[in-house]
């Protein structure tokens, strides 16, 4: 903590020098000393001072809290939990709860939207396990697996299609292995050496015998990669519009230049070999640009995708040109089924998409069966069309007619498979957040519309389609004749109580086979481990009760089998009082909040409060009050939250509803700094009428879309005595072609983005605002030039502002030492401008005080 001492001890020496260079300057003067020599002495002084005070700022290190927001910041983490399908066997996945700045300042290559260590060749941000432990689900201790190896760094877990072990990757300093857990055995094998290609894509898969994976290698003609920073031009970059609308969002980490794009090629490219899990190691296809690998249900057949040229500088690598061709599994090239061109230009809209073969996958229910959907509409959301997409299938050795299995209103979201008669299909509509199932027979095409819903309207959200492994290992439909079944999250407006259906097919009615009853706790199902028995997997939690799970059996009462027995690790939370509070907009909206109580609270007293909030837009107000928070979920006091300050002595309303509601022709932005307004002012008012809290005393912040909110609260409100606001957008003609749920552009809607811009109203800022941003944030408009002119903004117009850049973090924080200085700063913004703020008539009454003094 030294350096907040230093900063205060150079702020007391700013006050004093200036204090005296003005008694030195007069007295000179009014002696008639004021020589060269002694204006030079006043130089050198001042020279000093800025000097002192500029080294202030670049000496502060990173800072920790204090200890009870520390106490509960730097706690271990539960393991990860996977169970495989029957229930049977579970597996538990151990890391700590945040990188170190080490690992995030380690190389990293930014290319066509990959973040990439080109020293060890994974993503740079993965995340790492360091310890794996087994456990049948009927034993009460979990074993620790042996043979792993030094300092582990696990990801990309993988389990075999019998479910008898799991492949994953393991990241040494020279590159990334394949490993292997017997589960029954409890230990790990290493299968390769440090040569494992994980850059991009699907790097480990399982052929259907259990023995043998397919893996991505690192080419033996691996180019050397050029240093961008020092290297030599060789001529302009140039980029060329042949006039076709290219209206992209403002995606981050493209492709710049040649160098860029010859990188991005040597880090793409792998050979494919197959390996045994003895560890032998024979080459299956030679090197290319390899993005996907797909085994059909039957092992049988690989489809096998690669990106092409030209790369793009406007588009991810997603969007590149691809290829994607049928192989046998013994590596023989069997048939190209699908070829890509670059995705650059698509109609206007939010549902526009590209021509062509898109979301190729394999029909769970069948062998070796390609399915497709292609756009009917040119990808054009402005055309009128009957149906937006058809969805097709091809059957091995697919060099023959693609068959018509459905066609779909909106836009195709998917399928879940049960038979050759059998098949649910979802499409979606965004701009009117319309989502409709649909019952189809794949053998004729025929289909009909069992569900027509908003999908934001959660209140009659029917759940999701039980699914179970079939003979190939592939989820499908959990088939019972002629029933389904379905289990929903199970929202209402009287609370929350999780729910399992029986759907009739033919009478398209259903039955509720079980309703949780909890009052005090909340169960959410997980999967459906046995139909027949009724046997379901179900995680259970309460506000003091850590999340664990179970085994629920639907048909016997009061049949629950703890199978995980986590404990809380933040004990000095469980006494808070946390409740949801609902109240009402000037408008009659319906919000809602959760309020947490300060562990020290006191009845009569009033404190200063936290609002922490996320807008969310909507096209009905019906939708928009809903409520999705429950009182009974475990207080998780994670990296972002503002939990941490009910140790501290303030109120927290969390996760405050800010609905952004436009309905019919009238779009919700529109609107949007009023009803921002008023959720602020409804929140504040709900909470003060309990009698909680002083309203001079209350913060607002938020990540994010959060973040934006949070400066535009403070610049059109009177509301709040500061802001905290992280990674946020402030200047939205930076993100012309749309942002969040804005698919207008800046020219088609100027109004709409000056008015949302808190940049352009930097001039009504007078509030306290702490800025936070990560120096490498990739999230698409949140560039962090957004907060570093945003403060120059404020900072030029006298504004009360404090930005703080993370070095090495990108949009969500990764590492403990950003972390830990995170929540240092917040604390001090609101020890200073919230908890200690002063009230107008005491400001008053101490200018008069100094005035007296004088």
């Amino acid at each position: 903590m030294h350096n907040k001492l230093d900063l205060r001890v150079h702020s007391h020496n700013f006050n004093i020098i200036i204090a005296f260079s003005n008694f030195y300057f007069k007295y000179l003067q009014a002696t008639n000393q004021l020589s060269l020599s002694k204006m030079k002495t006043l130089i050198k002084l001042f020279s000093f001072l800025f000097l002192l005070n500029a080294y202030a700022q670049q000496s502060l290190t990173y800072q920790q809290p204090t200890d009870e927001i520390l106490e509960l910041a730097d706690v271990d983490l539960a393991p990860g939990v996977q169970i495989d399908s029957k229930g049977e066997n579970m597996v538990l996945i151990y890391r700590n709860q945040y990188k170190s700045i080490a690992e995030l300042s380690e190389t990293e290559m930014r290319l066509a939207g990959l973040r990439i260590n080109p020293v060890t060749n994974i993503g740079s941000r993965t995340t790492f396990y360091n310890n794996l432990m087994v456990k049948k689900t009927s034993d009460k201790e979990a074993k620790q697996v042996t043979g792993l190896p030094k300092n582990p760094r696990l990801s990309g877990f993988s389990w075999s299609p019998d479910e008898s072990m799991i492949a994953c990757l393991n990241t040494t300093s020279k590159g990334v292995e394949v490993w292997v857990l017997d589960i029954a055995k409890g230990s790990v094998t290493k299968l390769t050496d440090a040569s494992v290609n994980a850059n991009m894509g699907s790097t480990i898969n399982w052929f259907k015998d259990n023995k043998h994976l397919l893996v991505k290698m690192l080419p033996n003609d691996r180019k050397e990669l050029i240093n961008t920073a020092v290297a030599v031009p060789t001529g302009p970059t140039v980029s060329v519009s042949d006039g076709a609308k290219a209206q992209n969002r403002t995606y981050q980490d493209l492709l710049k230049t040649p160098n860029d794009e010859f990188n991005f090629e040597q880090l793409a490219r792998s050979e494919i070999k197959k390996v045994s899990i003895d560890g032998n190691v024979q080459n299956f296809l030679n090197a290319d640009m390899y993005r996907g690998i797909n085994f059909s249900p039957d092992g049988n057949y690989i489809m096998i995708t690669k990106i092409k040229r030209p790369f793009s500088y406007l588009v991810t690598y997603t969007r590149f040109p691809s290829e994607s061709t049928i192989y046998e599994a013994n590596g023989k090239k069997l048939q190209p089924v699908n070829d890509v061109p670059l995705d650059e230009v698509r109609p206007k809209g939010f549902m526009s998409t590209r021509m062509g073969k898109r979301s190729m996958q394999w029909r769970g229910d069948k062998a070796a069966t390609l399915v497709w959907a292609e756009a009917q509409d040119n990808g054009d959301p402005a055309e009128e069309a009957e149906f937006r997409d058809a969805v097709y299938e091809l059957k091995a050795p697919f060099n023959g007619t693609p068959k018509l299995i459905l066609k779909t209103q909106q836009r195709f979201a998917g399928i879940e498979w049960g038979n050759d008669n059998t098949a649910m299909a979802y499409d979606y509509w965004w701009n009117t957040r319309n989502l409709k199932t649909y019952l189809f027979n794949p053998s004729n095409a025929k289909s009909k519309v069992i569900s027509d819903r908003n999908y934001q309207d959660v209140y009659s959200d029917p759940g999701n389609f039980v699914t179970s492994k079939n003979e190939f290992g592939r989820n499908t439909l959990e088939l019972n004749g002629n029933k389904l079944y379905l289990m929903g999250d199970g929202y209402t407006k009287d609370g929350q109580f999780p729910f399992i259906d029986e759907y009739d097919i033919k009478s398209n009615t259903t039955k509720r086979l079980y309703t949780s009853k909890y009052t005090d706790k909340v169960e959410n199902l997980s999967s459906a481990l046995d139909m027949k028995k009724g046997e379901i997997l179900v995680r259970i939690e309460s506000p003091t009760e850590y999340p664990n799970y179970y085994v629920r059996n639907i048909k016997k009462k009061d049949n629950l089998k703890a199978i995980t027995a986590f404990d809380n690790p933040f004990k000095s939370l469980e006494k808070v009082n946390k409740r949801v509070i609902t109240y009402k907009r000037d408008d009659g909206l319906d919000l809602d909040g959760t309020l947490y109580l300060p562990l020290d609270y006191k009845e009569g007293e009033k404190y200063p409060m936290i609002l922490w909030a996320y807008p969310r837009e909507y096209k009905d107000k019906a939708s928009a009050s809903q409520s999705t928070s429950n009182a009974n979920e475990f207080v998780y006091p994670y990296w972002g939250s503002p939990i941490y300050w009910v140790t501290k002595g303030y109120v927290v309303l969390d996760d405050a509803a800010f609905p952004i509601v436009g309905e019919g022709a009238e779009e919700p932005n529109d609107s949007f700094r009023t009803q921002l307004v008023a959720n602020g002012k409804a929140a504040i008012d709900a909470v003060d009428e309990l009698g909680y809290i002083d309203r001079d005393r209350v913060a607002v912040g938020g990540h994010s879309y959060g973040a934006f909110m949070t400066a535009n609260l403070l610049s059109h409100s009177n509301l709040f005595a500061a802001g905290i606001a992280r990674s946020g957008a402030y200047n939205r003609t930076l993100t012309p072609f749309g942002f969040q749920s804005e698919e207008r552009s800046y020219w088609e809607a100027p109004e709409i983005y000056y008015n949302m811009s808190p940049f352009m109203h930097a001039d009504k800022m007078k509030t306290p605002l702490l800025l936070i941003h990560g120096v490498a944030d990739n999230n698409s408009g949140t560039y962090p030039l957004q907060s570093e002119r945003y403060f120059n903004a404020l900072k030029g117009l006298g504004a009360p502002v404090r930005l703080v850049m993370l070095p090495k973090e990108s949009h969500g924080y990764r590492a403990k030492e950003s972390i830990m200085h995170m929540l240092w700063e917040q604390d001090q913004w609101l020890d200073k401008h919230v908890k200690n703020k002063k009230k107008k008539e005491e400001k008053i009454e101490d200018k008069t005080s100094k005035i007296k003094g004088k």
